[in-house]
């Protein structure tokens, strides 16, 4: 007798839509939900209270607002950033795992040199020198967080390469751009997926980062901005904990969810 099987509900990736879901939308509807602007300047340091529910830094700008349009410029360079690094380490993929022979060995010998090289310190002097602002975080994070991606996905290709179907596409001598594009890629698409929710999540701790050392965007506050300056500001000794413990679990909560997204997203896929 036929026995229908329940679907097992993957409750962490629910849970890690639903964190990122809300991140979302305090991003989008950030001028609505916000009650004050972040770069007004009122009386200095004050406590939590009904007017200000974080407080107000050394400046008079209120925590609160200031975390409510973080969420807005933390998920932007995480999501852009994780875009672009998926995309070069998708197409390196393609290239190196289809083509083989000089191709495969130019590229990897291209990886194996970039993953040789520490990312952070070499992200560092990148946005040190380039102009300040979001645009150059997201290019000093693409250029060293790339080779992760390609590396998983070089491996797929082979994998895909060695089937019937391409054999026999290749064989009929379809051109490799549409066996690229029409066949190789759709196959790779739930990991490519996972690979860029993590792509996100790393991205995300990046930027945290290079803004804690003072590496960040100017003019506008990340939650890496507003963590930097509560410890430049002595927030610790001074005991003003809802002024650095929000952006900790801000940036801790953003990260898991698209983690969980990402590596039980995965899971489910493949069971």
């Amino acid at each position: 007798m036929n026995r229908k099987r329940k679907k097992r509900v993957n409750l962490p990736m629910i849970f890690g839509i639903a964190i990122i879901g809300f991140f979302l939308f305090v991003a989008i509807f950030a001028e609505q939900i916000a009650p004050y602007d972040p770069t007004t300047m009122m009386t200095g340091y004050l406590p939590p209270s009904k007017e200000h529910l974080l407080g107000t830094n050394d400046l008079g700008q209120d925590i609160f607002s200031e975390m409510i349009y973080g969420t807005r410029v933390s998920l932007y360079i995480g999501v852009f950033a994780a875009f672009i690094v998926t995309g070069i380490g998708t197409i390196l993929a393609m290239l190196s795992g289809y083509f083989g022979g000089k191709v495969d060995k130019v590229i990897t010998a291209l990886t194996n040199i970039a993953m040789a090289v520490p990312s952070l310190p070499l992200t560092v002097l990148l946005v040190a020198y380039l102009k300040p602002g979001r645009t150059s975080l997201i290019i000093a994070i693409s250029i060293t967080a790339w080779t992760g991606t390609t590396r998983i996905l070089r491996s797929r290709v082979q994998q895909l390469c060695e089937m019937p179907f391409v054999k026999i596409e290749k064989t009929l001598g379809v051109h490799p751009t549409v066996i690229l594009w029409k066949h190789l890629l759709p196959n790779m698409k739930d990991i490519i997926f996972t690979r860029g929710a993590l792509a996100v999540a790393s991205a995300m701790m990046t930027e945290a980062s290079l803004s804690f050392l003072g590496l960040g965007t100017y003019g506008e506050k990340s939650w890496g901005n507003v963590l930097h300056y509560a410890f430049f500001r002595n927030s610790i000794m001074k005991k003003q904990v809802w002024w650095y413990v929000p952006p900790i679990v801000c940036i801790s909560l953003a990260v898991l969810g698209f983690m969980l997204i990402g590596y039980y997203g995965q899971q489910e896929r493949e069971g």
